[in-house]
């Protein structure tokens, strides 16, 4: 089932109104999980085919149960060995061998986003920080939420169980009303907007070949690289509009994952604005974690903010690394994690040369802030060359 489509439409909408016949808490997890589970089942070729997903649900809840009894490193690095390698195997990740992928076809839908939630239960119930104990009910319904199944937004679960156990938020006519128009504006992004961008984009593809001269090639290119962050854009950020809307049917408060990110001012402040759930899960398990670490081990006042850099390229590395299983989107990554960390770099270097006071001078003046935006936005369109061309495609269009 497609989302959003009206297929979805029509299933979310019935399973809203049979969710709040009752405000017993049972009731709505177990009409949840149906939900999920039907929703689920869209996506399979028969029985086998679901198989290999619930083996790597079941590793994540037990690995949730176990280590939250026995948080000993030998037990949680197990667990976490075993979801790693269970994800890159069944997304087939080039660097995992052949010969471990599975002889029979099987769905992997939203694997990429369960796979942060699973590893996410998991590395917090080791900290302690897991707010009550999670049956397999609630595991399913959260890991398994079918409003940001396929593509998100990534919700940790202390914010999942705020909004569905802890507090029943309200559904009066207005709650519903801009529901409905979060999701009417969604469906619009997609179905239109984005399509326009993805319609114009293929088109100058074309032309691209016929035009003559440096110049004319020169403006092509930048059309078309230039169009694709706008279709981008639009199609995800609607998806999430979407799925924002239709959860708040269900009196689930989903988090945002976009907010206004073509205007942001250097490529960090991009990335607190652009996909934020992905950003903010990096940057909570994998950027904190580097800097912390590395402040400890090597204690200096003079290094500190380059262990920033160091961890702003991993972090920013994985986004590119996750998003693709061949050496093309590690590619990505490397574009990713090299901007984010060449921008500190920059900000580093330019606050010695110029003093923290006259840097924060330039940059509020509007031309510099105008530049820095451009720049950001070129160099976020570059990055994405991989997403829409192939290098074959690349050395075809440059001859």
């Amino acid at each position: 089932m497609n989302v959003p489509s009206p297929n979805f439409v029509y299933f979310a909408v019935i399973g809203a109104v049979i969710f709040n016949l009752s405000a017993a808490p049972l009731w709505g997890r177990l009409v949840l999980l149906v939900l999920n589970v039907a929703f689920f089942c869209t996506f399979l070729g028969g029985v086998v085919s679901a198989l290999p997903y619930l083996c790597f649900l079941a590793v994540g809840f037990a690995g949730l149960r176990i280590i939250g009894r026995w948080p000993s490193t030998p037990v949680f690095l197990i667990f976490m060995a075993m979801v790693l390698f269970g994800f890159f195997d069944l997304k087939h990740y080039t660097f995992i061998p052949a010969s471990t992928y599975l002889p029979f076809s099987y769905t992997a839908v939203g694997l990429s986003y369960v796979f942060f939630r699973v590893l996410h239960l998991i590395i917090d119930a080791r900290q302690g920080a897991i707010p009550g104990k999670i049956g397999p009910l609630t595991y399913i319904n959260y890991t398994m939420n079918f409003t940001c199944l396929v593509s998100g937004p990534i919700q940790l679960y202390p914010d999942y169980k705020r909004t569905r156990h802890d507090t029943r938020l309200p559904l009066d006519i207005f709650a519903i009303s801009r529901a409905v128009e979060r999701m009417i504006v969604g469906y619009f992004k997609v179905a239109i907007v984005s399509l326009i961008f993805q319609r114009a984009q293929q088109g100058w593809i074309l032309d691209f070949a016929a035009v003559d001269g440096f110049m004319a090639h020169a403006i092509y290119g930048a059309l078309i690289g230039g169009i694709y962050p706008l279709f981008l854009y639009a199609n995800f950020s609607g998806y999430t509009d979407f799925v924002i809307g239709a959860a708040r049917l269900f009196r689930l408060e989903l988090p945002e994952n976009f907010n206004d990110p073509f205007s942001s001012e250097n490529f960090i402040v991009f990335w607190s604005r652009w996909h934020i759930t992905l950003s903010n899960w990096l940057k909570t398990y994998v950027y904190m974690p580097l800097v912390m670490t590395s402040m400890r081990r090597l204690p200096s006042q003079k290094l500190e903010a380059y262990f920033g850099v160091f961890a702003y390229f991993v972090t920013f590395f994985l986004v590119g690394a996750w998003h693709g299983q061949t050496a093309a989107f590690l590619f990505f990554g490397v574009l990713q994690g090299g901007g984010v960390a060449a921008n500190k770099l920059y900000q580093i270097t330019m606050a010695q040369m110029l003093t923290r006071k006259r840097y924060r001078a330039l940059a509020v003046k509007p031309v510099y802030i105008a530049c820095c935006r451009g720049l950001t936005f070129t160099w976020f369109a570059f990055t994405l060359l991989w997403f829409w061309s192939s290098w074959q495609q690349l050395d075809v269009s440059v001859r």
